[in-house]
């Protein structure tokens, strides 16, 4: 065997290595020594293959590896290749714990578990130890060491608790030693009744008074040799109830080279039993099973004929057989044929004269044949055909399988299947035909016309199969689409005689931006030869979706596409926000497409005593700004009014409200599922694209600036009000945010200052001024590009000439920033060095050239 080997091997000798003679366990312990070594399992067997291991035995060792990790995690999708050195001892022993738990038969290689019998005694959910809560046998022999309890009842009681001594003799008060080793407890009882008789008459007498029982109570221990070809083979000690099959399983049951049908039992150098496994494994027969006794001998001789079944039977594997017994001996202990296997022949391969050979066994010599050692007996399967079996398929009610009875015919088959179905394509009907030469043809049927007579019926033969398809199965699916101002624009199956308000309906209706004419359709255009794309036509219809006239003539057509257009006069309404120092601040809808700040200051009151017109600032959105969508803003609507008509919310809520609740909630939880389904979707495709981002996208700092959501922009607001209408006075867009501070009395100092810092505004200041009060310019600090950045948002810059710097004005609210100098590498001393010899170099080439 390999596994006391495998457990002294360092991995340097695999080449000799028999996969299949290697249990679970064996594998184990090869994949734990591999680990310990800092091999993963796809090295181990490169290694095996560099040691001479054949290519059949390391695929069959990648198998066995394989087999075991997916038994115990079958998801985890693992490879060898992929368990290495960081996975850890912990996870792996409790992968193999946990395949312990769940195989019963771990320890066993391949082979030893297709051998019959073998498994008996390797599971661990089969107990053999003898049971000792049980009344006294009457035939147990009595022996050194066993105690025995005596009650007397009746006329006279009396109660003996005796220990058999080494001689076999119990001793009894007032009778004095008595005989028992070597006897029965029936005979025991007898003997004792006789002894008992001359103290307690009761006892004896054709009518007795006074009774006697016999019981064991602590039962000696024997000693059994087991030896023979078995896996554990010594001496054991056994309870004195122990059979032959207990001993057995101490000894963990015969090898691989063990008989199971010859176990022989020697008593006193006699042969007492000879126990068959196979009786007791198939037929449940125990009779050879004896209970063993001290000093017994219990041999299992090598077997003497092992034959292996391979098929379809109940159980394959590999029988002993004895001389005498025949193929349907055999069959008892396969448990007979499967449905599958073909009985009528056998086929055996037997090795004869050094040479194979093979023998036909017909089912009439199953009785007189004897298989012989080493034979293979291969049970064939049953043909995978039919024959008298018909089919039909497609638009009919009971598609499947039919028998083929005289007379049966296309109609008549049919009729079988419980007729058409409504959709049949009754023009026409495939029936296909399998040749004798296992070919397939295929005949083309007038279905209609023998349905109805007018044509002759077709007589069907073996493996026929009828095909009638179904009117949609052969023409493309239809449709009808529509776009614009409904609820729920797409697309939707198309109905004959459908009209574009039976649309609409299924759309969920107009919105209300809908405009109820000019309704567009576009039909496809079957001649494409005019050079026409599509036929377009137009309709009104009522606004309350009653059947018109105009309507009702002009029914959809398969693929037609409507189009729902806005109505020309509606809007939806744009907000702005006014906020700071007026009299009315908050949100205002814009009131026409021209309305300019001078109008919306005049709507919120006007500017109170504490405005400061000049800090004024408009912030405005960008082109980056992520306006919601129409289906955003209404999905934001439905969940503001669920969430006012929630009855978790409010107490009281009549009947009208609660059906509303219902309502929206069916709607937003409609809108979520197809939410989730979206992004599900992009995720997938964001894991399949590779994504290649160019470094200015990655750039945070830049997309901060370059991609800004708002903008603050400046404005005179003093001008404004002066002179409304005027280009100061700019048009308002929606989501504009007018913002009007209180008068500011500071101005702030940062940047390229040694103490940045905020400072009350003094009038006639100039920008030096307010530096000095900030500690005076740092010596990094660039004066010449100071600018100021103005409570209103916007900003001015210093201006040079002449090498005199002109600051801008400070107003209160300003921001000064002064910047800081770029910095520059200072040339080295080799950068030098390198510059004047490329200069020299340069004289050099001139000169020459000049020469």
């Amino acid at each position: 065997m390999f596994l006391g080997a495998a457990s002294a091997q360092n991995l340097s000798d695999l080449r000799n290595l028999e996969v299949d003679k290697l249990s679970d366990a064996q594998i184990e312990q090869l994949i734990k020594r591999a680990e310990g070594s800092g091999m993963t399992t796809a090295q181990l067997e490169a290694m095996a293959r560099e040691q001479g291991l054949s290519p059949i035995e390391a695929n069959k060792l990648r198998q066995r590896i394989l087999q075991l990790q997916d038994t115990v995690n079958p998801q985890s999708g693992i490879s060898g290749s992929q368990q290495g050195r960081g996975a850890g001892d912990q996870t792996q022993n409790d992968l193999f714990d946990s395949l312990r738990r769940s195989d019963p038969y771990y320890d066993l290689t391949p082979y030893q578990k297709k051998i019959f019998g073998f498994k008996l005694f390797h599971n661990r959910e089969l107990d053999f130890n003898p049971s000792l809560n049980i009344p006294t046998p009457q035939g147990y022999i009595v022996g050194s060491g066993d105690q025995l309890l005596i009650d007397v009842y009746g006329a006279s009681q009396q109660s003996f608790d005796v220990n058999v001594s080494p001689e076999g003799m119990i001793l009894i008060p007032n009778v004095g030693p008595v005989q028992v080793g070597g006897a029965s407890i029936e005979a025991v009882s007898a003997r004792l009744r006789s002894s008992l008789g001359r103290i307690y008459s009761g006892l004896l007498g054709s009518n007795p008074n006074t009774f006697l029982q016999v019981r064991l109570g602590n039962i000696r221990s024997i000693k059994v040799s087991m030896v023979g070809e078995l896996s554990r083979p010594g001496t054991y000690t056994l309870p004195s109830f122990a059979s032959v099959f207990n001993g057995l399983f101490a000894a963990g049951g015969p090898n691989e080279n063990g008989s199971f049908r010859n176990i022989q039992v020697y008593r006193d150098s006699r042969l007492v039993a000879s126990v068959d496994i196979y009786e007791f494994v198939s037929k449940g027969n125990s009779q050879s099973n004896i209970t063993l006794q001290d000093n017994d001998v219990v041999i299992v001789p090598p077997l003497q004929a092992r034959v292996e079944i391979i098929g379809p039977v109940r159980r394959e594997g590999f029988f002993e057989v004895k001389p005498e017994e025949t193929l349907s001996d055999l069959y008892v202990y396969t448990g007979g044929f499967t449905s599958q296997a073909y009985r009528d022949r056998l086929t055996v391969r037997r090795i004869e004269n050094n040479e194979r050979k093979v023998i036909d066994v017909q089912q009439a010599d199953f009785d007189s044949f004897n298989p012989k050692d080493g034979d293979e007996i291969l049970v064939g399967e049953s043909l995978d055909r039919f024959v008298n079996r018909v089919q039909v398929s497609g638009a009919v009610n009971r598609p499947g399988e039919y028998a083929l009875e005289n007379g049966s015919s296309v109609k008549s088959l049919i009729e079988k299947s419980q007729g058409l179905k409504p959709e049949a394509f009754r023009t026409r009907a495939t029936l296909y035909r399998t040749s004798e030469d296992l070919t397939l043809a295929a005949t083309t049927l007038d279905l209609q016309g023998i349905l109805d007579g007018s044509e002759e019926d077709v007589q069907l033969k073996n493996e026929d199969l009828l095909f009638i398809p179904s009117r949609y199965d052969i023409q493309e699916e239809t449709y009808v689409k529509i776009s614009g101002e409904v609820n729920i624009p797409g697309t939707f199956p198309y109905a004959a005689s459908m009209t574009v308000g039976d649309l609409i309906l299924q759309a969920g209706g107009l919105l209300q931006s809908a405009s109820n004419s000019s309704i567009e359709i576009a039909r496809r255009v079957r001649d494409a030869r005019t050079g026409r794309l599509a036929e377009l036509y137009t309709l009104t219809i009522d606004p309350d979706l009653k059947l018109s006239e105009q309507e009702s003539n002009q029914p959809l057509m398969p693929f037609d596409h409507v189009f729902i257009r806005k109505s020309p006069g509606f809007e939806r309404e744009q907000l702005i926000k006014v906020e700071g120092e007026v009299n009315y601040p908050g949100e205002f809808a814009i009131a026409s497409a021209n309305e300019r700040i001078s109008d919306v200051i005049k709507r919120a009151g006007g500017l109170n005593q504490f405005a400061y017109p000049k800090g004024a600032s408009l912030v405005r959105r960008t082109i980056y700004f992520e306006e919601l969508s129409p289906e955003e803003l209404k999905e934001k609507n439905l969940r503001d009014i669920r969430e006012k008509v929630d009855p978790e919310k409010r107490a009281q809520l009549n009947q009208a409200e609660l059906l509303l609740f219902e309502r929206l909630d069916g709607k937003v939880n409609a809108i979520e599922e197809r939410k989730l389904i979206e992004e599900q979707k992009k995720i997938l495709e964001n894991l399949s694209e590779s994504s290649d981002f160019d470094s200015v996208f990655t750039d945070t700092v830049f997309n901060k600036v370059r991609f800004k959501k708002q903008d603050v922009i400046g404005i005179n607001l003093e001008e404004i009000l002066r002179n409304p209408g005027t280009g100061e006075d700019l048009i308002l867009r929606e989501g504009d945010i007018l913002r009007i501070p209180k008068e500011l009395q500071t101005i702030r100092m940062v940047g390229e200052v040694l103490m940045p810092t905020t400072t009350r505004f003094v009038r006639n200041n100039n920008l030096k001024n307010y530096i000095s009060q900030a500690g005076g310019f740092t010596e990094d600090a660039r004066r010449s590009k100071s600018y100021v950045i103005y409570a209103n948002g916007d900003a001015r810059s210093t201006r040079s000439f002449l090498g005199i710097n002109f600051y801008p004005k400070i107003e209160p609210g300003a921001e000064i920033v002064v910047p800081k100098k770029p910095q520059r590498e200072r040339i080295t001393p080799a950068t030098w060095i390198g510059i004047a010899s490329s200069l020299a170099t340069l004289g050099i080439l001139i000169e020459r050239l000049i020469q």
